[in-house]
């Protein structure tokens, strides 16, 4: 299946985490889109190009089966609820994924329109690295491409 995967990458420890989660989905047989990748081509010393990344991220959105959405942080990354809310308006079903200790929101900490918007939101609460979190989401793209044959 070919993911998405949204979520905050402003600084070195996010951009790690997301690489290593690509990584781990990507053993298990998925072809994930990782937007900060494409994202560096657009950031030069002092200058960024706000407009190629948010075109570049629709896009990436636009050729996936699915998005997966790390919801962490005491409020969900702004730009992965825009992305969650376009996805959705696309039809493009959606897996949260949370391992935040921290609680609040509807669901595990989770903004009602943002958990509303999940085929499933997977809560891990974890210190960020795990089996039990990677197979946690493979479970549920398992299910969702289940969902999607029938």
């Amino acid at each position: 299946m070919r993911l998405y995967a949204a979520g905050p990458l402003f600084t070195a420890a996010e951009r790690a985490w997301n690489e290593w989660f690509a990584g781990e989905l990507r053993a298990r047989g998925h072809d994930v889109i990782l937007p900060q990748v494409e994202a560096a081509r657009f950031i030069t010393r002092g200058s960024i190009d706000f407009a190629g990344i948010f075109s570049m991220c629709i896009r990436q959105i636009r050729e996936a089966d699915a998005v997966v959405a790390v919801f962490d942080g005491t409020d969900v990354d702004s730009g992965t609820a825009f992305e969650c809310g376009y996805a959705y308006a696309m039809g493009k079903p959606i897996i949260g994924v949370r391992t935040d200790l921290r609680s609040g929101g509807e669901e595990n900490g989770v903004n009602a329109m943002l958990s509303r918007c999940c085929q499933q939101l997977v809560y891990v609460p974890a210190f960020n690295r795990g089996e039990e979190l990677v197979d946690s989401v493979v479970a549920a793209l398992s299910a969702l491409k289940t969902a999607v044959a029938r």
